[in-house]
């Protein structure tokens, strides 16, 4: 089984290197499963020196449209595993976690995957939309952009990630993916013993008020919200 790390990253310098350091140590971890592997950044057009970072640690594509989906695209495009696992540049990856994915492979009944989140150093409003968004997660089985695990075969069937959205493809890539699945037999699940760690640096960059809005204009106006990068500052206006 040859599986393929894939690493979206606009001006991550602050982060890029623990990431990769993470995937390293996890990998050694559970070289037991025999498994081969690739990892691979993308650089998204960023301006500090995320991609010399990158290529110190390995393989670097670079994609010059500043979107997420379209970093994604590009490098499952560039690898050749069975399976992909879509990792944030600013995600952990712990040794337990990759072991639970690695485990999930193998069994061969799934199709994919998500991850809860594990965040530290949170305000009590951030606690309690992270606790919103896990029960949500877990119960309607929607994976988390911070980590994604596919198959291969069926991301390719399902034409990948949906490029007009600028926000929120996870979810509707979610959904092709449960959809194939139930076609081929297998399931997709959110694996929840060992979350995935990721920053919480938007709830530091960003005031309460600039979140709820933020909030507020998806529960609003979605299809708007979602289909327009100028709606989305949090995920675009480059705040590190």
């Amino acid at each position: 089984m040859h599986v393929s790390i894939i690493i979206p990253a606009f001006n991550e310098e602050r982060l890029i290197e623990s990431c990769l350091h993470s995937i390293r140590e996890a990998l050694s971890f559970n070289q037991h499963f025999n498994f081969t592997h690739e990892i691979i950044v993308v650089d998204n057009n960023s301006t500090d020196s995320t991609a010399s970072l990158a290529k110190a640690a390995g393989a670097v594509v670079f994609e010059p449209i500043n979107h997420i989906a379209r970093a994604r695209a590009a490098g499952a495009q560039a690898v050749k595993g069975d399976w992909f696992i879509f990792l944030d540049a600013d995600c952990l990856m712990s040794k337990e976690l990759l072991k639970d994915i690695f485990q999930l492979i193998q069994s061969g009944k799934y199709v994919a995957a998500g991850s809860t989140l594990l965040m530290r150093d949170l305000t009590w409003w951030a606690k309690s939309l992270l606790k919103i968004w896990t029960m949500l997660s877990v119960t309607f089985r929607w994976a988390a952009g911070a980590l994604m695990v596919c198959n291969a075969q069926a991301y390719r069937e399902v034409g990948g990630f949906n490029l007009n959205l600028y926000a929120a493809e996870e979810i509707s890539f979610s959904q092709q993916m449960k959809q194939w699945g139930r076609a081929h037999r297998l399931k997709f699940t959110i694996l929840t013993a060992h979350p995935i760690e990721t920053s919480s640096r938007k709830i530091h960059l960003y005031s309460a008020r600039e979140v709820f809005a933020q909030f507020l204009s998806l529960v609003l106006h979605p299809y708007q919200t979602l289909h327009s990068k100028k709606k989305l500052s949090m995920w675009y206006d480059g705040r590190r």
